[in-house]
């Protein structure tokens, strides 16, 4: 079943032609969910079992424009499959691995999560197979791996090939942006060229540590725009003048200036991380990424000290819209709305939050109730689905300027 990528490679009969290891998170899914439509047997490896069991029904487990029905497309021709097992992955030519590396609470890259992984997996390979890293690892990892896996006596390539799309859009993206192809050996990187370009419209050949930067560098430079414009935005409101006035302004009939973000929450499980492995990897003297850092992460306790000066925040109910950590997503890992809940539960009366697309927080309730319930209201996360809603007069502190009003704070 599938097309067979590797003639002469040791695949087992009728079995997958590729795996994709921690395929059922953001980063893996999405890509399985591809390959698979382009006519390769993909097998999905992951520890979560409650998201295989959703994948294996036809169900995403988090949004992804246009997976829903690809994925049901998939399934039904057979070319996926789903499994928790590692001994799944004998005799899979090519094996993607999405377990990136997190930081520690240090801020130093942690590489406990992507040992594990392998540790588990090391009775599985053999000659023939080649790994293909495709998270966000810290600079050198790459060569890392295949050191280890070799001293492990595992004779196995390693390539690394980062993703580079926004989440959310990845369906879309995978196969309209350039792919970056790493590799430890000509055979890595002859067989990640020969997965990629089935989806891919342009490879783009570097070595793995320029492909490892090449990576960081484009979150970290986001992530500093984003600051920027945090930063004008705070030195504005202190002034007492109006940012997106300003703004507009700036950007009007004026093309250098269009790149200029709106400032708002710069969160998420990507941009402060990545930031902070180029500072570890460049011995913690990147002070670009740690004033950005700062600004960011700063935001939070800026605006609740700025209400506290106008309002007595003791004897207030604050209401929270939006917790994910960006606009139209279901996810909230890092997102600065937690932070600002955090900060408000020690200054207000009582914090109420609500989400319409977030699922997992017990907490939340309906945005109407919110409102309802609330003193003042914080545009937290700037979803469409707010762009009407009815705030019966409360008064609203909308950073992003989602409400068209201006925003002071």
């Amino acid at each position: 079943m599938g097309t067979q990528l590797h003639p002469g490679n040791k695949k087992t009969a009728g079995g997958p032609d590729l795996c994709v290891v921690g395929g059922a998170g953001h980063v893996g899914l999405p890509l399985a969910v591809v390959l698979a439509s382009k006519g390769l047997h993909v097998l999905i490896h992951d520890i979560n079992v409650k998201a295989l069991e959703l994948i294996a029904k036809g169900v995403m487990p988090f949004m992804e424009q246009g997976a829903d029905s690809l994925l049901n497309e998939v399934l039904a021709k057979g070319s996926l499959e789903v499994t928790s097992d590692f001994s799944r992955l004998a005799g899979v030519p090519d094996i993607i691995v999405t377990i990136g590396t997190p930081i520690d609470e240090f801020l130093n890259p942690s590489p406990k999560a992507m040992t594990q992984c392998f540790e588990a997996m090391l009775p599985y390979l053999s000659e023939g197979q080649v790994i293909i890293l495709r998270s966000t690892v810290s600079p050198g990892t790459t060569e890392w791996l295949e050191r280890y896996l070799r001293v492990k006596g595992k004779a196995v390539p390693v390539a690394f090939c980062p993703e580079r799309i926004v989440q959310g859009y990845a369906i879309r993206e995978l196969q309209t942006l350039p792919q970056i192809i790493s590799g430890t050996s000509p055979e890595a990187v002859r067989r990640s060229e020969a997965v990629f370009s089935l989806i891919a419209p342009e490879l783009v050949r570097l070595e793995p540590m320029e492909a490892e930067f090449a990576k960081l560098f484009c979150n970290a430079y986001r992530y500093v725009q984003f600051a920027i414009s945090n930063q004008f935005f705070m030195i504005a409101n202190s002034a007492g003048w109006d940012y997106y006035r300003i703004l507009e302004g700036m950007k009007k009939s004026y093309a250098r200036m269009q790149d200029v973000p709106r400032a708002g929450f710069a969160a998420g499980p990507c941009l402060f991380k990545d930031t902070m492995q180029i500072a570890a990897s460049y011995n913690n003297e990147f002070s670009l990424g740690s004033a950005a850092m700062l600004i960011n992460e700063g935001l939070p306790l800026y605006m609740v000290e700025q209400i506290a000066r106008a309002h007595d925040l003791q004897n207030l109910t604050v209401g929270l819209l939006g917790m994910a950590f960006k606009a139209d997503s279901d996810d909230p890992r890092a997102s600065l709305s937690y932070k600002l809940k955090k900060v408000l539960l020690f200054r207000a009366k009582a914090v109420l939050t609500s989400d319409p697309y977030v699922k997992e927080d017990p907490d939340l309730i309906p945005a109407d109730e919110v409102v309802e319930r609330s003193d003042i209201l914080i545009l937290c996360t700037p979803h469409a689905e707010y762009k009407n809603l009815q705030t019966r007069g409360k008064r609203v502190f909308d950073i992003w300027n989602c409400f068209g009003l201006g925003a002071r704070i």
